[in-house]
């Protein structure tokens, strides 16, 4: 038996490839489609709300960090925020480094349509987060203190390297989490990979252009020794690095084990309807 004939015969489908990862071209290529191809208003609320829905998610953060002086506690606790996202059918921006780069892969999207989905994403994400922030810090003045505190671990970090480092870290977790969860339909199972990604992005420390940016506004207007200039270089060396971070490390690696049927699809050999019913039909 030659090795196409093996792999068709362990793959169980009339494609040359596991079912599994059938599963996952179909699914990547058809979220990440619908996600370039909202219309304006679409792609405004959906990130306006991400940045609300995850800003509970610092609202719980800075509850137990308070409570307890545990980074770990506080990590977990934040996870609800990553919870209200999938739950409510928002997004983040570190969450479009996966699936829409598997679309334009597959033929189902442009580049033009990912730099408006990036671009507003980002800006719609921190509009939302930001005025949730500034209502957290006149209703919650006790707690003032450790927000400030929390956004001086990041911003106050004498290392470039260890900088760089934590924003390829943080932008890999968050694409990691985005396709694990894509990978479920299962809603205890949601819960706990998003536990577990507030525990690593928040309890490690890592920086998170989005997240830490919503912190370290709210710290701003809490009284923190921060200037919009020290903001805005924080933000210029996260950024691009929690993007390569997600791309390099995640989603590259994860678009070469299904490179074959994207291209199969790109090219006109395979239509997108037909992936999907080869992939129900496992």
């Amino acid at each position: 038996m030659d090795e196409a004939e093996q792999r068709r015969r362990l793959g169980n489908t009339d494609l040359d490839i596991e079912p599994e990862l059938l599963n996952e071209a179909a699914a990547t290529v058809s979220t990440g489609a619908k996600r370039l191809n909202r219309t304006w208003v679409e792609l405004i609320i959906t990130g306006l709300f991400g940045g609300i829905d995850v800003s509970f998610g610092i609202l719980a953060m800075i509850l137990v960090l308070q409570a307890t002086g545990s980074d770990i506690l506080a990590g977990m606790a934040f996870g609800i925020g990553m919870f209200a996202l999938k739950m409510a059918h928002s997004e983040l921006f570190t969450e479009e480094f996966l699936l829409p780069i598997h679309a334009i892969a597959g033929g189902q999207g442009t580049w033009l349509q990912l730099l408006r989905l990036w671009s507003v994403k980002l800006v719609t994400n921190l509009a939302g987060g930001f005025a949730f922030m500034w209502l957290t810090v006149l209703a919650l003045p006790d707690y003032h203190g450790t927000l400030v505190d929390k956004a001086a671990s990041y911003v106050d970090n004498p290392s470039l390297l260890v900088m760089i480092c934590l924003s390829l870290l943080a932008g890999a977790s968050i694409t990691l989490t985005t396709r694990m969860q894509q990978g479920t339909d299962n809603h205890v199972v949601f819960a706990v990979i998003s536990m577990i990604s507030g525990l690593i992005v928040i309890g490690l420390g890592l920086l998170h252009g989005a997240l830490n940016a919503m912190i370290i506004f709210g710290a701003m207007v809490a009284g923190a020794d921060i200037s919009v200039t020290d903001f805005l270089v924080w933000m210029a060396i996260v950024i691009p690095f929690n993007m390569l971070g997600g791309l390099l490390i995640i989603t590259l690696p994860r678009m070469a084990r299904t490179w074959r049927i994207l291209r199969a699809v790109r090219r006109g050999e395979l239509s997108f309807e037909d992936l999907e019913e080869e992939a129900a039909r496992d």
